[in-house]
């Protein structure tokens, strides 16, 4: 396990408790099924976990995690350098038409491969863990929000993202889903489907 010196883990983010999370599956027959999650409060935040099954090998999700090449093609960020080491970084929040590129100071803590990948994402926490299951692998996110009133918008925005990221570890190409491109893609009903499967209100954008 590699760790980074905790004296440099930002104050304002905590680890979620050990607790086991509320869980919950919903889908309808004429929408897309969504993701299982879960929700956690502890210390007055709110963590948000997320879990997808991808018939793909530990290895291959760990490089789309972590590489910046990799990153750019699915998530709504890429980063200055692989995340496969502990330390400082900076991620860049892709912009989509007209909106520009937004730095992000961050701090990589735990880069386990193919296990454990944790780092701050402004003053969220992202904490991602790789188990193999068959041939392919789980993919669990917490997502330590400060803003709890996210947890949905959260939901949908990694369903979408991660639909992209198994289309191009599946040899397809796709354009990524950043921003309000998301709301072309089905992310309003998603943001109201996940609410429900929270037991939150959903977020509202705008």
């Amino acid at each position: 396990m590699v760790r980074h010196d905790s004296r440099s883990r930002p104050e304002t983010l905590e680890r979620p408790a050990k607790s086991a999370a509320r869980t919950f599956a919903a889908s309808e027959p004429s929408a897309p099924v969504l993701s299982e999650v879960g929700r956690q409060v502890s210390r007055g935040r709110t963590t948000v976990v997320f879990t997808r099954d991808l018939p793909f090998e530990r290895n291959s999700v760990w490089a789309m995690l972590t590489k910046p090449t990799s990153l750019r093609l699915w998530a709504p960020y890429t980063s200055d350098r692989d995340l496969s080491q502990v330390g400082r970084c900076v991620l860049t929040m892709l912009g989509d038409g007209d909106a520009p590129d937004v730095d992000i100071p961050s701090v990589v803590l735990v880069a386990d491969a193919p296990e454990s990948l944790e780092y701050s994402w402004a003053n969220d926490m992202l904490a991602w863990h790789l188990l193999t299951v068959g041939s392919g692998s789980r993919l669990i996110l917490h997502q330590t929000l400060a803003d709890e009133t996210m947890a949905s918008a959260v939901a949908a925005g990694w369903h979408l993202c991660l639909e992209v990221a198994s289309a191009v570890l599946a040899g397809s190409t796709v354009a990524p889903i950043r921003g309000m491109d998301a709301m072309k893609h089905g992310w309003q009903d998603l943001n109201d489907r996940y609410a429900v499967a929270l037991g939150v209100p959903p977020t509202k954008i705008g």
